[in-house]
């Protein structure tokens, strides 16, 4: 979030649980005319990978934005977790729609 910070700084918004109809996306970063759609999860122990399901859910805030493109951040809080350095990837996920979703895992 102290990175998003310098963004708004310089002149752009941060929305923090931005309100898209009934559900609310984690964060909206805008700056100038570029919109930045950002979904957070965890991966929590005896719990299955959230990817998929934020996927899912980041495309229907994006669709409802008009956006072609979204970030996905997945957090491994589990206890088996690699290190930082071995489980830290960014992939580039097309969805069924033609979204593009950055997913960044770490």
């Amino acid at each position: 979030m102290a990175f998003l910070h310098r963004v708004v700084n310089g002149g752009g918004t941060l929305e923090r649980e931005y309100a898209i109809g009934s559900d609310r996306m984690d964060l909206c970063l805008r700056y100038g005319s570029a919109i930045l759609g950002i979904e957070l999860k965890v991966w929590r122990q005896k719990k299955r990978d959230p990817q998929a399901e934020g996927i899912e859910q980041l495309e229907s805030y994006l669709a409802r934005l008009g956006l072609d493109e979204g970030w996905l951040f997945v957090f491994d809080r589990r206890e088996n977790a690699l290190p930082i350095e071995e489980r830290l990837s960014t992939q580039i996920v097309k969805t069924e729609q033609g979204r593009d979703i950055t997913v960044i895992r770490a």
